[in-house]
């Protein structure tokens, strides 16, 4: 019989920040052990839907503020943003609200995400166990496997120059943002901990165990990986309790499948003029199609719906994507494995982060064509969806990708190894 563990999953930003931690929780709740999910009160009704424990952590943001979206998502210095003027600002109050979590009911394992800057420290203090998690294979930084980095996209050009530029490269930056994590410096100190690494490189990856949730598909291990990664494939939170609209699920039996566009969950909130230019390219493809618009009501088209397109706020994308020709998104890490998992080609349009990483690795894997954001019309995105349509190459080739990854069960996979460590640590 399993020993009962409560397992603290600490994450914060978007539902592709969230998603991949729900589905751990409902798995290991369902293997008998008390999963707590610390994040955002922004999610608390997602989490709580799903029957899993939430407790809040700050700082608290609405994703819908359309202002600081725009400063967070912005590609030269969104991450920068992201990091010292949301996270570290509000560190102590992290700390805080975490410790709380931990300390209340007790905790035998703390899992974090990177941006959950508090996490070694309350472990540290607590001396409960801790797990670090990459949800990207670019956040690993390899310079055998370098990510293209959403500043500078165009050094993806320079990949062929191997490791040792790579290595040259990285160090600079390095050396360029070595100030971000002074605020962590500062909290040890007080707490009278020792220095430990730098909280954006080996400070952020536990001694003890890296989960990597995603496939081996997307990134396999490197040799400068920390030695203790274990690559889980992509912990896919599905939705089988959801009911497609009615009007949705008559469209899609219907006629041929449709080409779905999407900008996820936070993209969406600034799509710009993304959802209008693919309105406008399946019109000049003559193609059915589906818009996923958000909950942003500047997304949703002004004029009446051709009869071949179909218009919806949500929908899971494990009910949606298998049954489209096409997929046309932002990159996002969360909606890259689920097309992947479909088997369906995609066109990727980047806005930034981890973004341009993921467009350039599906296209090199052959499943996929890529469009800048400041670059997607109408016109374009035409042309690009007309080429990967017609291209039989890549539909056999994302079709192929795709039974790879539904051989995987990463939640099952991710739980496992959560439940070794607990029996290491017991």
């Amino acid at each position: 019989m399993r020993t009962r563990h409560r397992i603290i999953l600490a994450t914060y930003g978007t539902l592709g920040d969230l998603h991949p931690y729900l589905a751990i929780a409902r798995e290991l709740r369902g293997r008998g052990h008390r999963p707590v999910i610390a994040t955002s009160e922004f999610h608390r009704r997602i989490i709580e839907a799903a029957g899993v424990e939430f407790r809040p952590i700050r700082p608290d943001i609405s994703f819908d503020d359309l202002t600081l979206h725009r400063r967070l998502t912005e590609p030269r210095r969104g991450l920068e943003r992201v990091i010292r003027e949301v996270m570290l600002p509000a560190l102590r109050s992290t700390y805080d609200d975490l410790l709380a979590v931990v300390e209340d009911g007790g905790a035998d394992l703390l899992i974090s995400q990177i941006l959950v800057f508090a996490a070694p420290l309350v472990a540290e203090m607590t001396h409960v166990p801790w797990v670090s998690t990459e949800l990207q294979p670019g956040a690993f930084m390899s310079v055998y496997d370098p990510p293209v980095l959403a500043p500078f996209p165009s050094l993806a050009r320079l990949r062929p120059l191997g490791p040792r530029f790579h290595r040259a490269l990285f160090r600079s930056a390095r050396l360029l943002a070595r100030s971000w994590g002074e605020p962590v410096h500062h909290l040890r100190k007080d707490l009278g901990l020792p220095a430990g690494g730098d909280p954006l490189f080996e400070g952020r990856n536990s001694g003890r165990l890296v989960l990597a949730l995603f496939s081996e598909v997307m990134g396999a291990p490197q040799p400068d990986w920390p030695p203790n990664t274990i690559v889980t494939g992509f912990p896919f939170h599905d939705e089988p309790d959801f009911e497609l609209p009615s009007a949705l699920s008559a469209f899609l039996a219907g006629g041929e499948p449709p080409i779905t566009f999407t900008f996820g969950s936070s993209a969406a909130w600034d799509a710009a003029s993304f959802y209008r230019d693919s309105l406008e390219a399946v019109e000049i493809l003559g193609r059915r199609a589906v818009l996923l618009v958000g909950g942003n009501p500047n997304n949703q088209p002004c004029a009446p719906l051709p009869e071949k397109v179909m218009v919806a706020s949500y929908v899971p994308y494990a009910q949606l994507f298998p049954r489209s020709a096409a997929i046309v998104h932002h990159g996002g890490i969360g909606t890259t494995g689920q097309a992947l998992r479909a088997g369906r080609p995609m066109l990727i349009t980047p806005v930034g982060g981890d973004q341009f990483d993921n467009a350039a690795r599906a296209v090199r894997l052959g499943v996929a064509r890529t469009i800048p954001h400041r670059r997607y019309t109408a016109r374009r995105a035409a042309e690009e969806l007309s080429r990967l349509l017609e291209d039989r190459r890549c539909a056999d080739q994302a079709a192929a990708v795709g039974k790879r990854i539904r051989c995987e069960d990463g939640v099952r996979a991710t739980a496992d190894v959560i439940e070794q460590q607990l029996q290491q640590t017991a």
